[in-house]
């Protein structure tokens, strides 16, 4: 009862969506209510793509929601323009209600595959699948600056260690279909065993979102230098410290 829910809501038309917000919940919103619908709109489009109403009280408790074009979150999602939603998204959440949009449901599957590609290279060649959720839920986190000052240390670990059914049930599709990964049924674990041949790494980075490849090439490719990404990729998959780079690239969204 004292924890904050957090919804996000996804809307085709964020302008008519908040002006029939600020028509139902005015008080939800900040002085930028004065501004209407189109001005708040704006906003919502600068940084994340997601404009947040905070401390509302709902129900007897306090919720916050954000508001995110479709568009943008799909964008999120398939490129890691941000990581902000997509991060979200490759925890376990509640979906409270989805329209049959096909490009948007491709793009939340698309979320996960990319989690888990990212943390099979920053992975070591064999791990638990406990290790795997713990560098999944911690991708977004990495580079945040709340989590080097004053924050619970252990936030993420907080997250999985309750968590751990639920993130089973969000990756096993994808895992199974991996074919470096085994299901061990009668151990009750997963079992990975990565490929960290620079070919297998490749196909790896090859792999990952776009906004990633290009932080990892611009570390890694000297100024003036006029290389294309696959170029670039290839000398990082060849690297020992290859996994390293792709955190210090994830620490760069």
């Amino acid at each position: 009862q004292t924890n904050m829910l957090d919804f996000v809501f996804a809307v085709d038309d964020a302008v008519t969506w908040h002006m029939t917000n600020l028509l139902k919940n005015k008080s939800h919103y900040s002085f930028l209510k004065f501004f209407g619908p189109k001005k708040i709109t704006t906003i919502q489009k600068y940084g994340a793509g997601i404009y947040y109403n905070t401390l509302v009280p709902c129900n007897g408790r306090m919720i916050k929601y954000g508001v995110i074009s479709t568009d943008a979150l799909i964008e999120d999602l398939f490129h890691w323009k941000t990581l902000y939603v997509a991060g979200r998204l490759q925890k376990p959440v509640k979906i409270l209600a989805q329209n049959e949009n096909s490009k948007l449901q491709a793009a939340l599957v698309s979320n996960l595959k990319s989690a888990v590609t990212a943390a099979f290279l920053m992975l070591p060649e064999s791990f638990s699948e406990e290790e795997l959720y713990m560098q999944i839920a911690g991708l977004s986190y990495s580079g945040d600056f709340r989590m080097i000052i004053g924050e619970d240390k252990s936030k993420v670990q907080n997250i999985v260690k309750p968590n751990v059914a639920h993130f089973q049930k969000l990756y096993s599709t994808i895992l199974q279909d991996c074919p470096q990964v085994v299901y061990k049924h009668h151990l009750g674990r997963l079992e990975a065993s990565i490929d960290k041949s620079p070919e297998g790494q490749f196909t790896q980075l090859m792999a990952l979102p776009k906004t990633l490849q290009q932080k990892i090439t611009a570390l890694v490719n000297p100024p003036g230098k006029n290389r294309d990404v696959e170029e670039i990729l290839l000398q990082v998959a060849h690297d020992p410290d290859c996994g390293f780079v792709v955190h210090q690239g994830r620490s760069g969204l």
